[in-house]
């Protein structure tokens, strides 16, 4: 019989007047605030998520580790939604995009799941740590030659730069064609807001990317996912690109806006790596703020409350990361020890990837701007306001106009990050030859044409 988790000294309980909201710009504003009156019932407790979709979220880091590592008990595979299942889930509700189930690894168990996570993990596990960086700094360098000569020498740095430097390195690292990286970069933009049509311009995008792949394997990820030994079909690759995007482009534009803000603020110790500023985000502004539904196989007793077989619960990686029970020591901890990646099998399997990009990217504006500085304080920042992620609004910034010497622009660059399963090392790629300095005229195209075109001095 399955013991249940019983922390000492935490009181059991419940909100008394009806469940705490998770939505919202007074929950976006200070959502330690609520999390501290959650945490005064109990490690856990009941709330809507949105509007009339209830969940039991975990604010504590122990209970939520309990959760995260113990796969029998709870289980990812959303079909087992109670409410969901008997229509008291509102059809638009904004939890269902989040929430519903869809066949990929995140919402899969058992044997299903470990085999959609191992050719997950073993396709990164084929991109090379250097190129990624080389890859990162590229994309960096392209998107701070947009915006660092204009004369005014102010920008908008989640906008001009958080927000697309990770479409650019995924749709490098997925092997896309010019074209085809535009309409995978429109889609997965449009499905953030919530533009119509977008789940099938980015369906349409990478079906036709994975045909292209059938008939020309590269030395991709999507390439990699295909020919696994885990025989996924066209279908099953389609989702895990689809989750690869959705788990790793908004996060990681999260991460970058914050960490450079936070690098950036008045109150940052000079001195301090760009890496710090990477982990303190992790720590103190999870990405992922509250997500991770996890199902109860069967009734679970938590610090005196029942969470029932069946009902969605949800960890709150932000509240966790910052309880004070683990704060009062944190600083003997591992700066790796946060949930910002959650744990157990469910962990995300690009971590080492993510951080670095994360890093590589405030450290290539930092190196390109280096006269940079905020044009708000840090404590003035707007926060999105949703339950599920932390991510800033505008991260405004100025500095002294420039324009990025071609030195700078010229990288080792290749048409994927990605080398062979049976390499030892990076694959040796060819240097992009230096281009001219005077102005040429903007590349038709979207976001990843323009950028390719730049790369290749066109």
């Amino acid at each position: 019989m399955q013991q249940p988790f019983e922390p000492t000294g935490i009181p059991a309980g419940c909100p008394a007047h009806g469940n705490v909201a998770m939505y919202g710009p007074d929950f976006g504003s200070d959502p330690e605030r609520t999390y501290d009156q959650l945490r005064s019932t109990g490690p856990s407790a009941p709330v809507d998520i949105a509007p009339d979709v209830e969940v039991e979220l975990v604010t504590s880091y122990d209970a939520s580790l309990y959760i995260l590592q113990n796969p029998t008990l709870f289980v990812r595979d959303s079909r087992r939604w109670n409410a969901l299942n008997e229509g008291r889930v509102p059809q638009d509700s904004p939890a269902l995009p989040m929430m519903g189930y869809r066949p990929n690894a995140l919402f899969s168990d058992g044997a299903a799941h470990a085999r959609l996570r191992q050719a997950v993990t073993d396709s990164l596990a084929t991109v090379d740590q250097g190129r990624l960086v080389r890859l990162t700094q590229q994309s960096a360098d392209y998107l701070i030659s947009r915006f660092s000569s204009e004369a005014l020498g102010q920008a908008e740095l989640m906008a001009a730069y958080a927000q697309p430097l990770p479409l650019l390195v995924f749709g490098d690292l997925f092997g896309c064609p010019p074209e085809l990286g535009d309409r995978v970069i429109a889609g997965i933009t449009g499905i953030f807001q919530g533009t119509p049509g977008a789940d099938e311009i980015l369906g349409g995008a990478l079906a036709e990317l994975i045909a292209l792949k059938r008939r020309e394997p590269g030395e991709d990820l999507t390439t990699r996912l295909m020919v696994h030994s885990a025989r996924l079909t066209d279908e099953e690759v389609l989702h895990q690109l689809v989750t690869l995007l959705s788990g790793g482009t908004a996060p990681l534009s999260a991460s970058i806006g914050t960490s450079a803000a936070l690098y950036l603020s008045d109150d940052w110790p000079s001195g301090l790596p760009a890496e710090d500023a990477v982990v303190k985000t992790l720590w103190n502004y999870a990405p992922i703020a509250n997500y991770a539904a996890h199902y109860p196989t069967q009734d679970v007793e938590l610090a005196g409350r029942t969470l029932r077989a069946g009902d969605p619960v949800l960890i709150s990686f932000a509240a966790a990361n910052t309880d004070p029970k683990l704060t009062e020591h944190r600083e003997q901890l591992s700066s790796k020890a946060h949930l910002a990646f959650g744990a157990g099998p469910h962990a995300c399997p690009a971590k080492d990837p993510a951080f670095m990009i994360a890093a590589t990217a405030v450290e290539s504006l930092l190196n390109r701007l280096p006269d940079v500085e905020m044009r708000v304080p840090f404590k003035e920042l707007a926060w999105v306001a949703t339950p599920w992620s932390r991510s800033l609004v505008t991260v405004p910034i100025r500095y002294t106009p420039r324009t990025v010497a071609p030195a700078a622009r010229t990288r080792p660059a290749a048409p994927s990050s990605v080398q062979p399963a049976h390499s030892t090392g990076p694959v040796p790629q060819p240097v992009s030859a230096g281009r001219a300095s005077h102005a040429a005229p903007r590349p038709k195209g979207g976001l990843f044409s323009r950028f390719r075109a730049w790369v290749n001095g066109e």
